[in-house]
C-alpha cells in the first residue's frame, strides 16, 4: 500500500484555493491504482498543539538530563511524526496569512523538525530523504517581480528550509496569486490572470500526480 498524506491549513472550508488544489492532487494521485490510500489531516479541524516544552525540539537522546517527562505531549509528537513517516508522498496546503504560514501549519512544522529523529544530528540521518512534498500556496494580491509586494511572501521559504534542507525531502512548490480578484472590486482586473494561474497550477499538479 502506498500512502499520500494530505495536509490542509486553510481556515476557509468552502472557497479555499489551496484546499481545492490539494484535493485535486489527492484525487488524481489516488486514481492511479487500488493500492493507494490518502490520509487527510485537516490542521484546522484537528490542530496539533503547540510544543509543550523546548526539549521536544530534540530527540529524547539529546535532551538535558533534567528535561521534564511529558508523556502526553510526547505521544502527540510521536503520532505526528509517525503519520509523516508513513507517507510516501505529501501534499501541503499552505495559504499565505499575513505574509507568512498559518499558525496551525507552523505548529505542525515545529513537531516534525526534530534533530536526531527526522533531521540529521550527529550520526542520525534523514529517513524522509528523497520523498516528494508538494507545497500548494495561494496569496491574495500580486507578487510578480517588480510589484509592490515582491519579496513580501514568507510562506514557502521556511517550509522549503525545514522539509527540503533539514528533512531532505524533494519539495515542489505551486503558487497561485490574485485570489482576492474574486471578491475585491479593486482587483477585478486581475481575475483573468488569477484564472490562468489556477489553470496552470491544476495542470502542474496533474503532471506531478501522474509521475509519482
Amino acid at each position: 500500500m502506498t500512502t499520500l498524506l494530505r495536509l490542509d491549513s486553510s481556515i476557509d472550508p468552502v472557497t479555499s484555493v489551496t484546499r481545492r488544489l490539494t484535493a485535486r492532487f489527492a484525487d488524481r494521485w489516488a486514481s492511479a491504482g487500488p493500492d493507494r490510500r490518502v490520509v487527510i489531516h485537516d490542521l484546522v479541524a484537528n490542530p496539533v498543539p503547540h510544543l509543550a516544552h523546548e526539549s521536544l525540539h530534540w530527540a529524547p537522546s539529546l535532551r538535558a538530563a533534567d528535561a521534564p517527562v511529558l508523556a502526553e505531549a510526547q505521544a502527540t509528537q510521536d503520532a505526528v511524526i509517525a503519520e509523516l513517516l508513513a507517507a510516501d508522498v505529501v501534499v501541503i496546503g499552505a495559504p499565505m496569512y499575513n505574509y507568512s504560514i498559518p499558525s496551525t501549519l507552523k505548529t505542525w512544522i515545529d513537531h516534525v523538525h526534530v534533530p536526531g529523529v527526522l533531521a540529521p544530528f550527529g550520526d542520525s540521518g534523514q529517513p524522509l530523504k528523497g520523498r516528494l512534498a508538494v507545497v500548494v500556496t495561494a496569496r491574495g494580491a500580486v507578487y510578480d517581480a517588480g510589484s509592490e509586494n515582491e519579496g513580501r511572501d514568507h510562506t514557502v521559504p521556511p517550509i522549503d528550509i525545514v522539509l527540503g534542507d533539514a528533512l531532505g525531502m524533494r519539495v515542489e512548490t505551486i503558487a497561485v496569486s490574485r485570489t482576492l480578484s474574486r471578491t475585491l472590486p479593486s482587483m477585478a482586473g486581475e481575475s483573468s490572470r488569477f484564472e490562468a494561474e489556477l489553470a496552470a497550477a491544476e495542470e502542474r499538479l496533474d503532471s506531478l500526480a501522474a509521475s509519482c
